[in-house]
């Protein structure tokens, strides 16, 4: 039997929740650290953090260098980063100085290189990966695996393509992320409100990197800008969400896309169709069954669509989303860990599986 990684968990939220628990049942894994920001979780036990009925012996800590004091392997990164980006970057950067691979469900934009981000940024996470000989991975589901390795492999089928579409089609109304849902979606907010997410780029920068890196798997030089489309709807009716309550007339709906275009002529597509309640735009796409599915849309010769869906044993498609985000994480890290220094995107990355986790 091989010697376990030493894993430390960076944060307890939606997603680092079960994180913990993926560690706990991964056999190559052995989690010796967990880092919160909430002064409540200081001195709690990681077990009770993870919502298991028992303890793991790991008492999360609020100090940062004890917790790298520990020498970790691999640090599972699942802190909130969507309106912090550079405070993150600056974190990330310090773990890989100190010597400690890292997967993290974000900055989104760290998914593959790409010009939303100044040179020197890509650099400095080159150059701290080379001084403490350690690797960063940046995925989850979406963006992630369902519209990276999915959408790749599909293609491995094909023997001509026109057009690579990634679609997340989802109902948000169960998804608890507060600053998400009403800061950088604007759910709830007037139509013509100014939030973040709408705003001219900012979509080539959250997604861009997903179009981007299945541009490279397909060896395509796309041209420059990448193209964005934003169609918001208001709620017909007033509705309340997890996270949210929506005023009729606010926007309650929205399907965005990031296209990347060969000669004008659009290559590869991310799209997302997000509802706050199942019946809204009927005239939209819609999930093949359930409450959300993401979907690959591979047109050419043959015409391939593959939908992947998802829910929890015990929850809806939000909950279980957290977990295939965790997962996606904490069994990437054993390829991580082995991986080269620096950025490793999912290109760089062998076939990794859920070896080992078969329930016995």
């Amino acid at each position: 039997m091989n010697e376990q990684l030493k894993v430390v968990v960076w944060s307890t939220g939606t997603v680092g929740r079960h994180a913990i628990a993926g560690i706990d049942r991964h056999p190559d894994l052995e989690l010796v650290g967990v880092w919160v920001s909430n002064p409540d979780k200081v001195g709690q036990d990681a077990g009770r953090l993870a919502g298991l009925d028992r303890d793991l012996g790991v008492i999360a800590s609020d100090d940062r260098d004890a917790e790298l004091a520990k020498m970790p392997d691999c640090i599972v990164h699942c802190a909130m980063t969507d309106d912090r980006l550079f405070d993150a970057v600056d974190d990330l950067v310090a773990f890989l100085e100190a010597g400690a691979n890292v997967v993290s469900s974000g900055p989104v934009v760290l998914l593959f290189p790409s010009p939303s981000l100044p040179p020197e940024t890509w650099e400095r996470i080159e150059e701290a990966g080379r001084r403490g000989g350690a690797s960063l991975h940046v995925n989850g589901i979406d963006p992630g695996w369902a519209n990276d390795v999915l959408a790749l492999q599909l293609t491995s089928l094909s023997q001509r393509i026109d057009e690579v579409r990634v679609m997340e089609i989802a109902d948000y109304s169960t998804y608890y992320q507060p600053v998400v849902m009403r800061d950088l979606f604007g759910f709830g907010q007037p139509l013509d409100a100014e939030v973040l997410m709408w705003m001219p780029g900012i979509l080539s920068m959250a997604w861009g990197p997903v179009v981007r890196q299945l541009a490279a798997g397909l060896d395509l030089t796309l041209d420059e800008p990448l193209l964005e489309t934003v169609d918001r709807r208001p709620a017909e009716t007033e509705l309340e969400t997890v996270s949210v309550d929506i005023p009729a007339g606010s926007m309650g709906a929205v399907r965005f896309e990031v296209i990347g275009t060969v000669d004008g002529v659009p290559r590869v597509v991310l799209e997302h169709v997000t509802r706050t309640h199942p019946d809204q735009v009927p005239e939209w796409p819609r999930p093949a069954g359930g409450d959300g599915c993401y979907r690959v849309v591979v047109s050419g010769e043959p015409m391939m669509q593959v939908d992947f869906s998802h829910h929890g044993e015990h929850g809806d498609h939000n909950v279980s989303g957290m977990i295939v985000t965790a997962q996606r994480l904490v069994n990437s890290v054993p390829a991580v860990v082995a991986a080269k220094n620096g950025l490793v995107t999912a290109l760089d990355l062998p076939l990794v599986t859920g070896r080992g986790l078969v329930a016995t």
